[in-house]
């Protein structure tokens, strides 16, 4: 079965760390198939301070396999078509 994302929609992670999370897209590798989740699975970069950066300890996100989440917009949608 073909998972549809696209950027922005809401998804919700079913297996991993973040079990239960959910979030809405921020970017997608689809040559990797990985997804980036907005407040999931974060990481700890340290960074060297720069001109344009103050550097230090950042949290950002990482990638998430998408046979890890689970789309919920798209379960909205089924919803309503089905109704009768």
């Amino acid at each position: 079965m073909k998972i549809i994302l696209k950027k922005g929609a809401q998804v919700k992670i079913i297996s991993g760390r973040d079990k239960g999370k959910t979030g809405e897209i921020l970017e997608i590798n689809r040559k990797l198939e990985k997804v980036k989740v907005k407040a999931v699975n974060m990481i700890k970069r340290h960074t060297k301070p720069t001109k344009e950066n103050k550097g230090g300890i950042i949290s950002k996100e990482s990638f998430v396999h998408q046979s890890n989440i689970k789309n919920i917009d798209i379960q909205k949608t089924v919803k309503k078509k089905v109704k009768k």
